[in-house]
């Protein structure tokens, strides 16, 4: 399996070159050459482990990564999870929910980060090459599974950037305690959409890129596709369905990876009738995929702040998909976009028969926290909340199987539960607790490129000109 550009202008990688490259030299997102159809495989599968089923979908992508290695690579990458089935799948009322906090940072980062930070490890070993210094942005939950990922291996740093306003305490806290030498932490004066600009532009500069040897670890890079196409599949082989059955998938929505995970899977031929796209006050995606029009509006803040995003990295992966491959239409929209801050497709219409955008404001939010809790005695985060009520609102058949992703553990956002709940149904987590005792480590900037680049070439990587 070769990777190749959306935007066209990159040749073809390998898959741990891909790895290592993480966003194309060209500007553009990489992505395998062809989808492997597996769709006559899925019920040969229903007796796999969490792992074993990994092994499988993970072999059909690359090809210069041994088996056994592979194995080890995987079964290192969720020995750390509190839960033998990595990502349980609950009843809870009238809907499945898919729990994906179950990792050492209580997120659903950690399913694609763990094994990211292992296959980095890997790759700079057997190609014996240079530390590689990671540079990533965060609305919460990316930072503190990358920090988790990576601190304390010797061939890589990570540097995170974050909004200063953005990640609840317990997100924060989980980025900037951590004592390693390899770990930076900088906390941008902006929002999510700054930090996910300056990285891009810092990756587009491939000189800097290349002198550095600049990783990504957001969802940029595959390998975070690639770990989260998995629980799609295990979620639909552990519901009382028949082989044809189709499900329908809810997903709280930010930066789209998650998404396009389950866009991939059903391109493999996982059945699944139906993405729901579920988002807070900034619905960009909603309106795009519901009227095919890509306007960036102003961030919002809100109770659901991993999902306070405008500009998704992962709309391009599917923008790819939604002209066939065209990688001159692709770059035509985004450089349309960039100038514009607009762009429409479809004339008006829905972009996608599977694909439905639901947009779910905070008030809603806490009233779905408080009745799940009231009806069921189960807590949601807000961000698990927003595609609760996007499942409700969406009015589908009772006949209808849905599954909710539950993307965070509901501790990380305390705050919100206890005003949802009161201060008696405060969740807690002694995982986090601990963290309050220690001391942080960052440096606060104002959200420019160039201050980034300066630190980069300074403090992290100070051997370099």
């Amino acid at each position: 399996m070769r990777y190749i550009s959306t935007r066209g202008g990159t040749e073809p990688l390998s898959f741990l070159d891909a790895v290592l490259v993480g966003q194309a030299p060209d500007g553009g997102l990489l992505i395998p050459e062809f989808i492997p159809n597996v769709r006559s495989r899925i019920e040969e599968w229903r007796s796999l482990s969490y792992q074993e089923l990994a092994f499988e979908l993970f072999a059909c992508f690359l090809d210069d990564l041994p088996e056994a290695d592979l194995k080890d690579i995987i079964d290192q990458s969720y020995g750390c999870f509190d839960d033998p089935r990595i990502t349980p799948l609950v009843r809870v009322g009238e809907h499945s929910i898919l729990e994906l906090f179950h990792g050492p940072t209580l997120a659903f980062k950690d399913i694609g980060l763990q094994l990211l930070g292992n296959i980095f490890e890997y790759a700079l070993t057997v190609k014996n090459s240079p530390a590689l210094n990671i540079l990533c942005a965060t609305s919460g939950d990316t930072g503190g599974a990358a920090v988790s990922a990576i601190q304390g291996k010797g061939r890589m740093t990570v540097t995170v950037l974050c909004p200063k306003d953005g990640p609840s305490r317990s997100q924060r806290l989980q980025m900037t305690t951590a004592s390693d030498a390899n770990v930076h932490n900088l906390i941008l004066n902006g929002t999510f959409d700054d930090c996910q600009r300056i990285v891009k532009g810092i990756f587009s500069d491939t000189r800097f890129k290349q002198t550095h040897r600049l990783g990504a670890v957001n969802s940029v890079n595959w390998v975070r596709i690639l770990g989260q196409i998995v629980y799609y599949f295990y979620a639909w082989l552990r519901l009382e369905i028949e082989p044809s059955d189709s499900v329908v998938f809810v997903v709280p929505t930010g930066n789209f990876g998650n998404s396009f995970a389950c866009h991939t899977a059903r391109e493999m031929g996982l059945p699944v009738k139906q993405l729901l796209v579920a988002t807070n006050q900034n619905s960009v995606l909603k309106t795009f995929f519901n009227t095919g029009s890509y306007r960036r509006h102003p961030v919002s803040k809100t109770l659901s702040p991993a999902m306070d995003i405008q500009v998704s990295s992962n709309i391009e992966r599917y923008i790819h998909a939604y002209f066939k491959g065209d990688s001159t239409k692709v770059r035509q929209f985004f450089e349309n976009f960039d100038r514009q801050q607009r762009v429409a497709v479809n004339n008006g219409v829905a972009v996608s028969q599977f694909i439905r955008g639901i947009s779910v404001n905070d008030t809603q939010t806490l009233d779905t926290i408080e009745s799940v809790w009231q009806k069921h005695q189960y807590m949601l985060d807000p961000h698990t909340a927003v595609g609760v009520t996007a499942a409700k609102k969406a009015n589908l058949p009772a006949s209808t199987p849905v599954v909710c992703l539950a993307t965070a553990h509901p501790a990380k956002f305390s705050e919100t539960l206890e005003r949802a709940l009161g201060e008696e149904n405060r969740p807690r987590s002694d995982s986090l607790a601990r963290l309050d005792a220690l001391p942080e480590r960052f440096l606060e900037m104002e959200p420019e490129q160039t201050a980034v680049m300066d630190y980069i070439r300074q403090t992290v990587d100070p051997q370099k000109p």
